[in-house]
């Protein structure tokens, strides 16, 4: 078999591996895709309780719809905002169904590398396929040649911890009993009873964030709620775009996500402390929780601890291929500078395709949350342009894959929070990336707005 007939090995059936799969098989190419997780969308049906802030007709690909026309599929309103679970059930689950047998579950890829080529050896080595190394969950391992690798896989399984230098806290592994790094979904009955009536602390300054606090604070106003106080944590200080674009954001379920945040502080329900870098976690005498700060200072115990403060890509299987990798993102070199936190939020990123994520390793390409490394910005419309631009150019159509054309609705800031969170890197009031304000407990002024957050389509309740 040459290397052209072997198939394109497709990691994580989330939404933009298998919008990557379907875009192959329209180009007559056949994907493989190998999802770690019991079923289809696995890192979604993780956060099924959370709706997101894009609409159905933007988180449908266009060419999978296409895959998933003959097949009876009812296309959502797109109109309405899906909760992950909704996304997974109705569109990614039918989508991986239409796929068949080219999809496999339980299968975790542990390596990557090119048949009989370590990373150090240069002879002959792209004319030699990829091999994939998996192992399944009932304890099988495999060997899968490719002729070419997208890896799809995401960050999910990789959330930063809550220390303020980017390693874990001091006492942080310690008191994993008492943290989450998800947002909690406080419907469920044993997770609603483990913070009502508590005092909570959230770590983190985006979407997520804003997210937590909301339901803290719809928790604080129900019958069972009572006493249930939040903290939010934050590295930098309060400051004009802390809480998003608002009203100005093009994607208005994602301005009230702020919305409602800067509301759960407002009404008293969450107290917001600034310029907090965590350094320690420690106990006090009732077991409860004290977070203590680079600079010394202790915070009132706390009973939980949601830390929220982004995920980083997984590249450890990832080892013997040969990737060009931002030092700070970890992101495609060519990418970078085109999604760097510091200069762009979600609606400035520049339309981008398979040259940009291109790497030394001819070949291979990360996309979707994957390739933007520690960046926050990312949206699922841009995965699928990604994949779309990397199928046509596995398939030999650089006009096509060449040709990147995306418009993505501006966050209302210059500089902002996207569906996922990162460590507060950006620019502080006052001071560079990495200055901090004065520490503070601050009660913010009533919103300009009021009502905006509640009034938005299908916000999270």
């Amino acid at each position: 078999m040459s290397t052209q007939q072997l198939p394109v090995v497709v990691i994580g059936a989330g939404p933009v591996g298998l919008a990557a799969a379907a875009h192959l098989v329209e180009r007559g190419i056949e994907p493989l895709v190998l999802e770690a997780g019991a079923r289809a969308g696995a890192a979604v049906r993780e956060w099924s309780h959370v709706r997101l802030f894009s609409t159905w007709g933007e988180v449908v690909d266009p060419v999978a719809e296409k895959l998933l026309a003959p097949t009876g599929w009812a296309r959502p309103d797109p109109a309405a905002y899906p909760s992950g679970g909704e996304w997974a059930e109705r569109y990614l689950r039918p989508l991986a169904d239409a796929l068949g047998d080219r999809v496999r579950t339980g299968a975790a890829v542990t390596g990557v590398s090119r048949a009989g080529r370590d990373r150090i050896v240069d002879a002959d080595r792209e004319r030699q396929p990829f091999v994939v190394h998996v192992e399944y969950t009932d304890g099988r391992e495999e060997r899968i040649l490719a002729r070419a690798v997208i890896d799809a896989s995401g960050t999910w399984t990789t959330p930063a911890p809550a220390g303020g230098s980017g390693l874990p806290a001091l006492g942080e592994k310690a008191a994993a009993d008492r943290i989450t790094y998800r947002v909690p979904d406080l419907k469920n009955p044993a997770v609603r009873a483990r913070y009502a009536g508590k005092r909570t602390a959230v770590v983190g300054s985006g979407a997520s964030a804003f997210t937590a606090l909301a339901y803290l604070a719809e928790l604080a106003e129900s019958a069972d709620g009572a006493g249930t106080k939040g903290v939010w944590i934050l590295r930098r200080g309060i400051s004009g775009s802390t809480f998003g674009g608002g009203t100005a954001d093009q994607l208005p379920a994602r301005g009230a996500l702020g919305l409602a945040a800067k509301a759960a502080v407002d009404e008293g329900y969450a107290d917001a402390v600034t310029g907090f870098r965590t350094e320690a976690f420690e106990r006090d005498a009732d077991g409860r929780l004290v977070l203590v700060g680079e600079d010394g200072r202790r915070l009132d115990p706390v009973d939980e601890v949601i830390v929220l403060t982004g995920f980083r890509p997984d590249l450890s299987f990832l080892n013997e291929l040969r990737l060009g990798l931002d030092e700070r993102l970890q992101a495609p070199l060519a990418l970078a500078p085109l999604i760097d936190p510091n200069q762009h939020s979600c609606g400035t990123v520049y339309p981008h395709g398979h040259r940009e994520l291109s790497h030394p390793e001819q070949g291979v390409h990360l996309v979707g949350m994957k390739s933007y490394g520690r960046a926050p910005t990312f949206l699922a419309m841009t995965g699928y342009e990604q994949v779309r631009s990397v199928a046509a150019a596995i398939a030999g159509d650089l006009d096509s894959a060449d040709r990147v054309e995306l418009t993505l609705p501006e966050t209302g800031v210059c500089g902002g929070a996207g569906l996922f969170d990162t460590p507060d890197t950006r620019q502080a009031d006052g001071g560079g990336c990495c200055a901090a304000p004065e520490p503070q407990l601050v009660q913010l002024d009533a919103p300009t707005a009021a009502g905006t957050a509640a009034e938005a389509p299908d916000q999270p309740q």
